[in-house]
């Protein structure tokens, strides 16, 4: 959260898709919408929970084959908005205006509902949604995701897990969980009630099962997409290990990756940090895309 209230500021300054919901329904391919004029709709219902809603924005000029950019909030699974994610839409349409956005909410997690794989659900149920409607929009299957804190780790385990069809074409990561099992994460929870309350919404005692399969970082293959990640030196929730073992395993699988540490940053930046993170996350979406 804190992360995407700093892209605030200095925006001032300068996809077998799984469903949990039986709400979407087709739209005819007589409202086929006019691909000539930019859309937008926010809000759009997806789920019976509050939180199950996503503001889509199409390009004027748009083509059958448009991709589609999602982006997912952070908040440590149990708070947090899309709204949070406005400054990096307003990037992305700026500087992608051939590209369609998805700005999601997912259920948050709370004692009795646990983030995954409730979180990833919803994820499979938009990407139905955007399937289920693609005439309609005049949009492609082609995916990328961009995720912060805890929206990065969902991002990273959907594109890795649950994206069967590979359709996702990259995936960008800002300061997100990788590894649920690592023991640095069990250390920092110690010195953080704030890890350490997110942790614990996996559960009091999860299996080791479990914790691995909710961890991109244990299942990543080398049919990844490519994968961008972002992480602070100095972040006190998100332990270094948590990136660079990831950005290690990409190496090792040779997924085309890149992986930036900036070592005085915490869970968030700002200023020459921030600008070097939009121009890099830029030319990696032109490049993979």
């Amino acid at each position: 959260m804190k992360f995407l209230k700093i892209l605030s500021i200095n925006l001032l300054a300068v996809i077998t898709i799984l469903s949990c919901s039986e709400k979407i329904e087709p739209i005819a391919t007589a409202d086929i919408l006019d691909t000539t004029l930019e859309y937008e709709e926010l809000d759009i219902v997806y789920g019976d929970d509050e939180n199950q809603t996503f503001d889509l924005y199409l390009p004027a000029d748009r083509i059958a084959d448009t991709k589609i950019i999602i982006l997912i909030h952070g908040g440590g699974w149990s708070a947090g908005d899309k709204a949070e994610m406005d400054p990096l839409k307003t990037l992305l349409i700026q500087d992608f205006p051939d590209v369609a956005i998805v700005n999601m909410n997912y259920r948050l997690a709370d004692s009795n509902n646990k983030p995954y794989p409730m979180q990833t659900n919803d994820i499979n149920t938009v990407i139905r949604y955007l399937k289920t409607n693609q005439i309609k929009l005049s949009i492609s299957d082609q995916l990328g995701f961009i995720g912060a804190s805890a929206g990065g780790h969902l991002a990273l385990l959907w594109a890795y897990s649950f994206d069967t069809l590979q359709k996702t074409n990259m995936v960008c990561s800002i300061v997100g969980p990788t590894n649920l099992t690592d023991p640095n994460f069990a250390l920092a929870a110690e010195e953080s009630s704030e890890l350490d309350a997110f942790l614990t919404l996996f559960g009091e005692d999860p299996t080791v099962e479990y914790l691995e399969e909710a961890s991109p970082l244990l299942q990543v293959t080398a049919n990844a997409p490519a994968t961008i990640l972002f992480y602070g030196g100095q972040d006190p929730l998100i332990p270094i290990s948590q990136g660079a073992d990831l950005n290690e395993k990409l190496s090792k699988l040779n997924v085309t990756h890149e992986y930036t540490l900036y070592p005085e940053a915490g869970h968030g930046w700002t200023g020459i940090e921030f600008i070097d993170t939009w121009t890099k996350i830029k030319a990696f979406t032109i490049d993979n895309l």
